[in-house]
Order: C-alpha cells, then structure tokens, then sequence
C-alpha cells in the first residue's frame, strides 16, 4: 500500500502545478535503505516567487504556493489517525530521512547556483502523516518533537483528500490517473457527497 500512499501525495502535488520525482518504485524489505531510498519524494514548484513569507508549519493547499522545492517522506499508517508523542519518541524511523547523508544526497538532487539559493526558497523537509493530536497538550508536544528533528512541515492526509476531492469534476474521464478517476466515480455515483467531504477536514 505504500506505493498507492505515495500516488495520492504526487497527484495532490501535482494538482497544484509541482513537478514530482520518485526516487524509487521499489520495496526494501531484506538491506538497509540507502541514503536516497529513505525519500519518497521530491517536489519542485516552477512558478514559486521569491518572498519573505515562509510557509507554516501546518501545510494546506495555501500555503503551497511558498514552497520552492522540498524531500517528501510518507508515513501512511491509517490504522491509527493521529500520531501522539510517544509514536513519535519510539519510531526511529519517522527521522531516519533527515540524517546528514541523506540531506546531503537531497542537496545534490537539486543543482542550482549559489545565487538561486537563499534562505526564502531552501530544500524543505516535508513529512506527511495521518493527523497530530487535536489537544492540548500532546498537541503542542508532538510539534515540537517534529520541530525539534528539523521537521519544516507536515502535511495530513486528511487535508490532502480533501483538496483532491474538490478539484475532482465528475465530467472529466481521468484515465491517466487511477487514484482521480475513482474519486470521480464515487462522486459521480453520489457516494461521496460535499457534506461527507466535511469528514476530511482538520
């Protein structure tokens, strides 16, 4: 299923002008990950203008237009839909992707001159995740470990799902995209209405 995971964040990328890279459409299972096997992602956003306003840490479709380019790392663990503290204290591997090599190895996927780079339009370390805790205080807890790992945002699925869904037009034959055409079938067949959509909100 990682791979059906990965397609939702690339097309709801993608709907919103991104160039996306995967780096891998492969399984690791029996070796250790190498350095650019631990990003799922990568993102690049041709029309960014340079700004002084960064993004928020809380990623929706708004804020997009102020990322430049960012590395992507997946954790779709849907059986359970909020990441609390201890999940993140506990699983090493949320934080594998933000180790030096492979920042480094991120880095060097993104060839720009010096002048091109700036503090404004940096590489992002964007993760995507189920939901944090809606209170207080594992709330605040959980995005401060986030912070503190070098996390720049997060993204949920739930917001994703939602912004997909709205800009699906049930008037359109999405062949070229299985994850667009079913949405587009649910909606046509009424099976997902805009008052169920409200079940997908933050």
């Amino acid at each position: 299923m990682a791979g059906f995971d990965e397609n939702i964040v690339r097309e709801y990328f993608e709907l919103h002008g991104f160039l996306v890279r995967q780096l891998r459409k492969y399984q690791i299972q029996s070796r250790k990950k190498m350095a650019e096997e631990e990003i799922d992602l990568i993102v690049y956003n041709p029309t960014y203008l340079r700004t002084d306003r960064a993004p928020k840490f809380f990623l929706f479709s708004s804020e997009l237009q102020y990322i430049h380019r960012a590395i992507v790392v997946v954790k779709a663990w849907h059986t359970t839909l909020h990441f609390t503290p201890n999940m993140l204290r506990s699983s090493s591997d949320i934080f594998k992707f933000l180790e030096k090599n492979i920042l480094k190895k991120a880095e060097n996927i993104f060839k720009f001159e010096d002048e091109d780079i700036d503090d404004s339009s940096k590489t992002l370390k964007l993760l995507v995740l189920p939901g944090l805790p809606t209170a207080d205080p594992h709330r605040s807890e959980s995005i401060n470990l986030l912070r503190e790992h070098g996390i720049d945002g997060i993204i949920s699925f739930r917001s994703m799902l939602l912004d997909i869904l709205t800009k699906v037009q049930t008037n359109h034959n999405y062949q070229k995209s299985e994850i667009l055409q079913i949405m587009r079938i649910l909606k046509n067949y009424d099976l997902i209405k805009e008052p169920q959509m409200d079940l997908f909100t933050e």
